[in-house]
C-alpha cells in the first residue's frame, strides 16, 4: 500500500484542450479516495496520469513515496478497473482472476489460493468455470474488480466502474467495495460523476471542475462547508438552493432582501448575530444565501416562522421515505424535503421558512464562500 502524491501537474491534448491543469493532490497510504465531478472535468485522466497511461506534460507523480512518472505502467504496481469489464472472453473466470498473477509468474499454489480467497470475497464460486459472455453485467464487474484486486497492487484505481449499472446493483457493489477496502487496507482511487456515491463511499472527496480540484475533504465537511457555489450546488440531492441578496448593516440592524421580490422579502435581525459575523465583515453589498432542503421548513397552523417567505409549490417526488418538493420564490426554485405523507399538493400556496443561522454565504461575485 502506499500514499499517491501528484505535484503541480498538467495535461494538455493535441488542440490545446487542458485536462488537467496544475493539479496537487495527496491520497493517504491505505485511503478509499473518491474523485467526483462533471464529464469533462478531468477525473479519468488524473487516474491515467497515475498509472502510466498518460503522461504528464508539466508536474511530477509520486507512489509511496517514489517518483513514478518516469516508470513504465507494470513497474508502478497500479491495479485499474475501468468502466467497461475489459474481461479476456476466452478465458474461464478462473483464469481471468489468475492471469495477472501468472504474468508476474507467480508460483501455482499462490495464483490458486488467492483465485479462491478474491472469487469467495465476491461470490464468484459458482461461475468460476464460466466464461464471461454467460454472465450478468454484474457478474463480469466483480470479475473485473477481483482481476485487479487479486495480485494485490499498492495502489487500485477504478474508473467509474459501477455507472452502466443499474441502482440496486450499484448499491450493492458499493458496500461490496467498501468491504474489500476494509479488508485489504488497500490505497484506493474511485472516480465517479455520481455525487451520491461518492459521498457514499469515500474517507475523503476531491470535487473536479475543468482540470482542477475545486474542494477535498470529508463527505460531511463538503456538504456542510462548500467553498464554493459550484460545491454547493453539485453535492446534495435536491441540492443547495440559492437565493440572491442585497443587504446593508446600519448601526445595530442588518437588513436584508431577497432579490427579485416585491413587498414582504426583506426582514432586520440584530448586526451582532453570530451568523451575521461573514456580512458584517462585508458591510453591504449583495451576496448569496445557500440552504439545504433540510434547513427549510413550510409553516403550519397559526405560529410563523421568524423569517418567511410566500412560496409556490410546483413539484411533489415522492420518494417513498420521504417527498423532494419544489418550491417557486417568486423567480426563485428552492428544494426542500417533506413527510412522505404530506397533504401539501402542486400549486398549493404556503410559507417557506428560513433559518439564516444555518445559512451557508457565498460572494455574488466570485462565487466562493464567506462562510468559512
Amino acid at each position: 500500500m502506499a500514499q499517491v502524491e501528484l505535484r503541480g501537474v498538467s495535461k494538455t491534448y493535441p488542440g490545446g484542450v487542458k485536462a488537467v491543469s496544475a493539479l496537487d493532490l495527496t491520497v493517504g497510504d491505505d485511503e478509499l479516495f473518491v474523485i467526483v465531478g462533471p464529464s469533462g472535468s478531468g477525473k479519468s485522466t488524473l487516474l491515467r496520469l497515475i498509472a502510466g497511461l498518460e503522461a504528464p506534460g508539466v508536474g511530477s507523480v509520486w507512489i509511496g513515496g517514489v517518483r513514478a512518472d518516469g516508470l513504465a505502467p507494470r513497474d508502478r504496481d497500479v491495479a485499474m478497473v475501468f468502466q467497461e469489464p475489459a474481461l479476456y472472453p476466452h478465458l474461464s473466470v478462473f483464469e481471468n482472476l489468475a492471469f495477472g498473477l501468472r504474468a508476474r509468474g507467480r508460483p501455482a499454489s499462490e495464483v490458486s489460493a488467492r483465485v479462491s480467497e478474491v472469487a469467495a470475497s465476491l461470490g464468484l464460486f459458482e461461475v468460476l468455470s464460466r466464461r464471461p459472455a454467460t454472465l450478468s453485467g454484474g457478474q463480469r464487474q466483480r470479475v473485473a474488480l477481483g482481476r485487479a484486486i487479486a495480485r494485490r497492487p499498492r495502489v487500485l484505481l477504478l474508473d467509474e466502474p459501477f455507472s452502466n449499472l443499474d441502482a440496486p446493483l450499484r448499491a450493492s457493489l458499493r458496500a461490496l467495495l467498501i468491504d474489500l477496502h476494509r479488508q485489504s487496507a488497500a490505497t484506493m482511487l474511485h472516480v465517479t460523476h455520481d455525487q451520491a456515491e461518492a459521498l457514499a463511499l469515500g474517507d475523503r472527496v476531491a470535487i473536479m471542475d475543468r482540470g482542477r480540484v475545486v474542494q477535498s475533504g470529508t463527505p460531511r465537511d463538503l456538504y456542510d462547508r462548500p467553498a464554493t457555489r459550484f460545491v454547493a450546488e453539485f453535492l446534495g440531492s435536491p441540492p443547495m438552493s440559492l437565493l440572491p441578496c442585497a443587504f446593508e448593516i446600519s448601526g445595530d440592524s442588518l437588513r436584508i432582501r431577497v432579490a427579485g421580490l416585491e413587498g414582504g422579502s426583506a426582514w432586520t435581525t440584530p448586526a451582532a448575530s453570530v451568523w451575521a459575523a461573514p456580512l458584517r465583515r462585508l458591510g453591504a453589498g449583495r451576496v448569496d444565501m445557500g440552504l439545504r432542503p433540510e434547513h427549510l421548513t413550510i409553516a403550519e397552523g397559526p405560529s410563523s416562522p421568524a423569517i418567511g417567505l410566500p412560496a409556490e409549490i410546483r413539484r411533489l417526488e415522492p420518494l417513498g421515505h420521504e417527498t423532494i418538493a419544489t418550491l417557486a420564490v417568486g423567480p426563485h426554485a428552492l428544494g426542500l424535503r417533506l413527510p412522505a405523507s404530506t397533504p401539501l399538493r402542486a400549486g398549493d400556496r404556503v410559507t417557506v421558512g428560513i433559518d439564516p443561522g444555518r445559512a451557508t454565504w457565498f460572494d455574488a461575485e466570485t462565487g466562493t464562500s464567506l462562510s468559512a
